[in-house]
């Protein structure tokens, strides 16, 4: 009579074939390694025909195998005219994107939001649309809450209800510290206006106060969205990040004179307009982060998301002697926005202009970093007390 050798398992049982037992292990865990390796993971990006939306569509889609919703009306077309019009990016993304499906949707629509992502249930949501202008949040206040801050909770409430596990990145601003940072004294330098104070050699941190200072109707709008990014995170526990940022630049940025300013004077660079700063004896100084440098980061999040967490987006501090701009006195000339700076061995991670600025009009790829790259001011970017009659705090962007 032929016998099977049987292994004792720890509970003493004779029948428990521990070989069989070992495979089947072997086996479950392959199909679930398997299984989540190639199941298909989608992201929600709203504002996907911006600046950043697109580049986060692009980023997830190709980098790192997402299928893309993206969800855009062309709203900047109605804040801005025709030059805010950003049907050509949305074109773009549905010719260049595999599987990528746009939804014609107003984020003021709660139903219509809430119903899309309870359809689409995304394994991740980036909101990148927004009204961004401190002159038309003036202009249009009621047009620039309902799209900031309510915008902004229809979809936080529409993720609580449908995805509650999927990260929710915000994107946010450095707008939401409003003119807290004109308390920093400044010191004049022969090209631009600097920190007299050591302490923010760097720019200001997260926890610099958002209280008891003027921040533009736009500036209240994003505050408000913000907060909610972050007590969604804090009171449901949802995995929420509020990135804020200043200066964002990159090739598909459609920029008027109100909003994108780098965009814009690149436009006006090679058109020969006229580009005129307010104020300030033309020694504002403006960071610039690349877009492309924006998608990673918020990967990185989503790589390990917490709940309410808010960071400040900034550029580390290059070297090179900064852009000067013009006064606004001065008639505008054009500048020379293929320079090259000196760059020290300890160049920042975070560079700009590393692709065309303008993708319809820049006819080639600047060779270095944007000569006026420089840090993170936060909003802070001109003397207290200095002003035009058409000049606010927030300087132009």
């Amino acid at each position: 009579m032929a016998y099977r050798l049987r292994r004792p398992s720890l509970g003493g049982n004779p029948h428990f074939d521990w070989r069989d037992s070992t495979r089947k292990l072997a086996v479950l865990l392959f199909v679930s390694w398997f299984y989540s390796s190639t199941m298909v993971k989608t992201i929600l990006v709203s504002g996907s025909s911006g600046l950043i939306g697109s580049e986060v569509c692009v980023y997830f889609a190709r980098g790192l195998g997402y299928t893309v919703h993206g969800v855009d009306n062309n709203q900047r077309a109605v804040f801005f005219g025709p030059q805010g019009d950003t049907r050509w990016n949305q074109r773009r993304l549905e010719r260049d994107l595999k599987g990528f499906v746009h939804h014609e949707i107003d984020i003021r629509d709660r139903a219509g939001v809430l119903d899309l992502v309870k359809t689409v249930k995304p394994s991740v949501i980036v909101h990148t649309a927004a009204q961004p202008s401190h002159d038309r949040a003036a202009a249009i206040p009621f047009d620039d809450f309902d799209t900031n801050a309510v915008g902004t909770l229809n979809l936080l409430e529409a993720a609580r209800q449908a995805c509650p596990e999927s990260p929710f990145v915000h994107m946010s601003t450095n707008k939401v510290y409003g003119d807290a940072p004109n308390s920093i004294a400044l010191a004049e330098l022969e090209t631009r206006w600097d920190y007299a104070d050591e302490t923010y050699a760097h720019g200001i941190p997260e926890t610099f106060t958002i209280d008891q200072s003027k921040h533009s109707l736009f500036g209240a709008s994003k505050v408000a969205a913000d907060v909610m990014v972050q007590e969604y995170g804090r009171y449901f526990n949802l995995p929420t990040c509020a990135l804020r940022g200043g200066c964002l630049t990159g090739p598909n940025h459609t920029g008027v004179e109100l909003h994108g300013f780098l965009s814009y004077l690149v436009k006006c660079n090679l058109e020969g307009r006229e580009y005129k700063v307010f104020g300030y004896k033309g020694k504002q100084v403006r960071d610039n982060i690349h877009s492309l440098d924006v998608a990673p980061f918020m990967s990185a999040f989503v790589a390990a998301p917490r709940a309410g967490k808010s960071t400040i987006l900034e550029a580390a501090r290059p070297t090179a002697r900064p852009f000067s701009k013009r006064s606004r006195s001065q008639k505008s000339l054009p500048v020379n926005l293929r320079s090259t700076p000196t760059w020290s061995s300890t160049a920042p991670a975070i560079t700009s202009a590393i692709t065309p600025i303008c993708a319809r009009c820049a006819p080639t790829t600047p060779s270095g970093p944007s000569p006026n790259h420089s840090r993170t001011r936060s909003g802070k970017s001109s003397r207290p007390g200095e002003s035009d009659k058409r000049r606010t705090k927030y300087g132009r962007r």
